[in-house]
């Protein structure tokens, strides 16, 4: 999923908490006309506007207590041609898209911004939406804690520990809001976000996440879809969503490491690894297992160390984006040196405090999570023998194995079931958070309802992103003119 704590690095996620536009208007009650206005700050385009949408909190008590919803907006660049609005559904959870009515939304073609409303928001309890707060240990806010890495023997006591202090802090300081935050609930809410647009049906690019988020409403609301662009997505499974998107992990490196290894290996790289790129594996499991045995202390960095942990989860953000792969080359070789680079940046805890208790929030509330300590290390111990790489994290225990509440609705099955014509999935070949094997499950779900895009490609998230120009230019084809191929096809 997310450059948050699903589908992409957290830190990139918080750095977009962190430049959130909040509204300076008015609410509107859930249904009623949006009042909208400029935006606070400056980072942003112009153009963009701001508004506030009161919602239930709990859609089974519509009545009772409300929460605020975040939106902002761009105009149809040519109202002559305006078609309706496209909702930019985030990845996460725990992103919003707040800022991509200015930023993505602006790569898209003329044609594409012609006929819609760009409209961004931040989904239900990220700030400045209502939002949530677990107060949790600065510790546990370390990637290598939110993601569950076993230690270094492959026991699975420390991660139930953290689950058992996270769910403790959520169940003291979240609120009743934190009960209420889910998949489901997020669907629910586009769908009061079309209604407050007055719009009939609302077109949805979803990205990592958000993927799951459109899938969900058009299985909802499959009459208030008009064109749907999944971006990214996973496997549906609705009794073990969230639990097959960490233990995609597992395939999604296996699926980059060959592209990572051959470009480390490349002659003329300044960052080069190895001679050639059969020897970056070893090296990579070496490494990682003398920092297992042996940290490196590194002042500053969340974990203060490099350890064997904190270099696989380096190796696995890197992956969400080539581009990134200087940086995990640059901490191999540092870290083959026995030293380590000046410790990353960290936004501050409360940015990272907020994206995590909705993180939570929605991978416990969607589905119940195996709460066995021997279920978490057999599982542990059967993925350590099998894929090395990621040492037994994508099927250990998160939040979720302690969480206090049990889900309040059942999670939604994906069916075939709906108009046709409407969906679309683009998908690269070689994608970390969301590998192709759990797309593949989305696309076979939905059946008749869409047609998929697989890119030749490496990197999460393909449309305007990670992808190439076949793929690119499909996508845009279908949001401008609704065309789209009568099957699926490879975009070499």
């Amino acid at each position: 999923m997310t450059k948050s704590f699903r589908n992409a690095s957290l830190l990139a996620a918080t750095a977009v908490v962190l430049g959130l536009l909040a509204p300076v208007t008015s609410s509107a009650s859930a249904g009623g006309p949006l009042h909208w206005a400029g935006c606070e700050g400056t980072d942003h385009d112009p153009r963009q506007e701001c508004a506030t949408l009161t919602v239930p909190m709990d859609y089974a008590d519509p009545n009772g207590p409300k929460i605020d919803l975040a939106l902002s907006r761009v105009r149809s660049e040519k109202p002559s041609a305006r078609r309706g609005a496209l909702l930019l559904i985030p990845g996460g959870p725990g992103g919003d898209s707040l800022d991509d009515p200015s930023g993505k939304g602006q790569r898209l073609p003329q044609a594409v911004r012609d006929q819609y409303d760009l409209i961004g928001f931040a989904p239900r309890g990220n700030a400045p939406s209502t939002a949530v707060d677990c107060g949790v240990d600065h510790g546990d806010l370390a990637l290598t804690a939110l993601r569950p890495w076993p230690d270094a023997d492959g026991s699975v006591t420390g991660n139930m520990a953290t689950a058992r202090r996270m769910a403790d802090a959520c169940a003291r300081n979240g609120g009743a809001l934190i009960r209420h935050i889910s998949t489901v609930d997020n669907a629910r809410d586009v769908d009061r976000i079309r209604a407050a647009l007055g719009e009939r049906r609302l077109s949805v690019w979803g990205v990592s996440y958000g993927t799951y988020v459109g899938a969900v409403y058009a299985q909802l609301f499959p009459r208030r879809t008009d064109r749907v662009v999944l971006d990214s997505s996973g496997n549906p499974d609705p009794v073990r969503a969230e639990r097959a998107w960490l233990a995609a992990f597992e395939v999604g490196v296996e699926d980059n490491f060959p592209v990572f290894a051959k470009w480390a290996s490349a002659p003329g790289n300044p960052y080069r690894l190895a001679d050639t790129a059969a020897e970056v594996r070893p090296l990579f499991l070496r490494l990682a297992a003398r920092l297992d045995r042996a940290p490196i202390p590194w002042p500053g960095a969340n974990p203060a160390e490099l350890n064997g942990n904190v270099l696989r989860q380096t190796m696995l953000n890197s992956f969400y984006d080539p581009d990134d792969y200087a940086g995990l080359a640059r901490l191999i070789l540092a870290a083959g040196k026995g030293t380590v680079p000046p410790a990353p940046q960290s936004p501050p805890d409360s940015a990272l405090q907020n994206l995590t208790a909705v993180a939570a929030a929605t991978l416990c509330n969607d589905v119940a999570w195996p709460r066995s300590t021997t279920f978490y290390q057999k599982a542990v111990d059967e993925s350590r023998a099998r894929y090395p790489l990621t040492a037994g994290m994508p099927r250990n225990a998160m939040v979720c194995a302690a969480w206090p509440w049990r889900p309040e609705q059942a999670p939604v099955r994906i069916t075939d079931r709906g108009p046709t014509g409407r969906i679309m999935l683009v998908q690269n070949e070689r994608d970390v958070a969301t590998p192709l094997s759990g797309a593949l499950k989305l696309r076979t779900a939905l059946g008749r309802r869409a047609v998929m895009v697989t890119v030749d490609s490496t990197g999460h998230e393909a449309y305007l992103a990670n992808g190439n120009a076949c793929g690119d230019d499909t996508v845009s084809r279908f949001l401008a003119t609704g065309r789209r191929p009568g099957t699926d096809v490879y975009c070499e």
